[in-house]
């Protein structure tokens, strides 16, 4: 089964994916889709507030933001990552647990970017916000930082993200029943 959608002017079929008994979502990923990539980038970029720096959490979120980076001429955009690597320096980090994922994550924010945000205005954006966890904890990794946060975009909102004010985004993604219907 899948869904076809037509995004920043190019269709997609996404199939569908199980999350439980009675819910299924459409996958989306634009890993290895460059075309939508830059066609996703530049639409939101029409949309975007003024800002100084992105930010996404890693990692399907990081062509998107490397992309809007790429063609509004940022020369940094911040990652929030899975683990804390060797080369972070005072790394600080957040709990989340997203719709997609099984257990209980974090996500790291290294302390050079922080010291960059401070005082800055950051722009949030990830490929597709559903629960709004993953969003949620970047919001706080940016605060822990210092950092204003000035916009939260996404490609897609699914389910109750749809119905946010503070969200921009490109397309409504709905949710699924177990036969591939819509749910109302």
């Amino acid at each position: 089964m899948h869904h076809t959608m037509t995004i920043a002017g190019l269709q997609r079929d996404l199939p569908l994916c199980r999350v439980s008994d009675d819910l299924y979502i459409g996958a989306f990923v634009i890993f290895g889709d460059a075309p939508l990539t830059e066609a996703c980038a530049a639409e939101l970029l029409k949309k975007a507030p003024e800002y100084d720096y992105l930010i996404t959490a890693e990692a399907k979120g990081i062509p998107l933001a490397h992309e809007m980076a790429r063609q509004h001429g940022d020369a940094d955009y911040f990652v929030a990552r899975k683990h804390t690597k060797l080369y972070m320096r005072e790394p600080f980090g957040v709990e989340v647990r997203s719709i997609t994922t099984d257990a209980v994550q974090h996500l790291y924010l290294d302390g050079v970017d922080a010291q960059k945000m401070r005082g800055k205005r950051i722009l949030i954006v990830d490929d597709v916000i559903s629960t709004g966890e993953s969003l949620r904890a970047v919001e706080a990794l940016v605060e822990k930082a210092g950092g204003v946060i000035c916009g939260r975009m996404a490609i897609l909102a699914e389910g109750a993200a749809q119905t946010r004010p503070d969200l921009i985004y490109l397309e409504k993604l709905p949710v699924f029943n177990p036969d591939g219907s819509i749910k109302g």
